[in-house]
């Protein structure tokens, strides 16, 4: 199959009773879904998701004998290579996976097997990983599970379901909430699931093909959140509730680097922090202004352990021409990143600074 083209797949996941499977049925009714195909996965002996999907058996597969994020992992690497022989859905081919995460899953392992995988990597490339966010319940989601708040650290894309259950000042509270956690995420509100494919599909973070709007996007975003969401609780002054996103250990920052970077130096820098705190680089993306190639940036996503392949991008996104680096991490001080950075990365100390609001 080398240099076929690869089959997008989007990650929904979401804490229970976030409203996936409301989202993911009214999706596979869209019009302009013709060949996509849902793998969804249950925990428990007796699986009932699959069962409120209303569509063909041909459009979904179920993995109902374990989590996906740990004991089927496996099976799913099986299920996408049956897929990609199976050819098509009925009368088209397929263009597009979609995998539903159990509400427990950590997003993170499936993201390892997506991106590490030699069959799957042969075939498939990640589109972005969609989260579901209940409105009404995330934030006692959030003091009392960890897996919602890494299912919000990875995400490209949140969905905040039942935003028309809440006022105004509680959707705030939630998106603040959101924001601490993961500054650059986009968020869009629905109400009974109804939400069109393009809110869902095309991320842009793992796919070379025109990104720079995307890229763009990410450092706006996170230039945003920078001075007014770096520290601080999820109190909003209007709940007495209070919930400090550093409880958990999670935090997110961003850091501009104003001179070109070695790419050798900057390889063996993130290989660095990859081997010693891997598990606790929850999500980084940089866009990389690599000394050896002026014209274009490198843009860079890893996931724990894992780099995605980096993408060399053609031209800037704007006349901004320094490097744009952010991380979603669990108990590593940005102070250790910066200093490591100017060590190993071969890096002027001065010339890293956090991204200013």
């Amino acid at each position: 199959m080398t240099g076929a083209p690869t089959i997008p797949v989007t990650v929904l996941t979401g804490f229970l009773g976030s409203g996936k499977t409301t989202v993911l049925n009214y999706l596979l009714h869209q019009p302009d879904m013709e060949g996509v195909v849902a793998i969804i996965n249950e925990f428990g002996e007796v699986g009932l998701d699959h069962l409120l999907v209303e569509t063909s058996e041909e459009r979904f597969a179920l993995l109902d004998n374990g989590c996906v994020c740990c004991s089927v992992r496996e099976d799913l690497v099986s299920l996408l290579a049956e897929l990609s022989s199976r050819g098509g859905v009925g009368a088209a081919p397929i263009r597009r996976v979609l995998i539903e995460t159990t509400g427990l899953a950590d997003p993170v392992p499936v993201l390892h097997t997506l991106m590490t995988a030699p069959s799957v990597v042969e075939r498939y490339r990640i589109d972005g990983v969609v989260v579901t966010v209940d409105a009404v319940n995330a934030i006692g989601s959030l003091d009392a599970h960890a897996e919602a708040v890494k299912q919000i650290a990875v995400a490209d894309r949140i969905l905040l379901t039942k935003s028309d259950l809440v006022d105004e000042v509680s959707r705030a509270a939630v998106e603040k909430c959101v924001r601490l956690v993961n500054p650059t995420v986009s968020i869009t509100h629905v109400e009974h699931g109804r939400i069109g494919p393009e809110h869902i599909f095309e991320a842009g973070l793992f796919s070379p093909e025109g990104r720079s709007d995307d890229v763009a996007l990410w450092f706006a975003a996170a230039a945003k959140a920078a001075g007014s969401h770096a520290h601080g609780s999820f109190d909003d002054g209007h709940h007495e509730h209070r919930h400090d996103v550093h409880d958990k250990g999670v935090a997110s920052f961003s850091l501009t680097v104003r001179e070109p970077i070695r790419w050798d130096a900057f390889s063996r820098w993130l290989d660095y922090v990859a081997a010693l705190k891997g598990d606790d680089l929850l999500r980084f993306k940089a866009l990389v202004n690599v000394a050896e190639r002026p014209a274009g940036p490198m843009v860079v996503h890893a996931v724990q352990h894992v780099m995605h392949p980096p993408i060399e991008m053609d031209a800037w996104p704007s006349d901004d021409r320094n490097s744009r680096l952010v991380f979603i991490v669990r108990d590593i001080p940005e102070e250790a990143i910066v200093s490591t950075l100017a060590r190993f990365g071969d890096v002027s100390r001065d010339s890293i600074a956090r991204t200013a609001a």
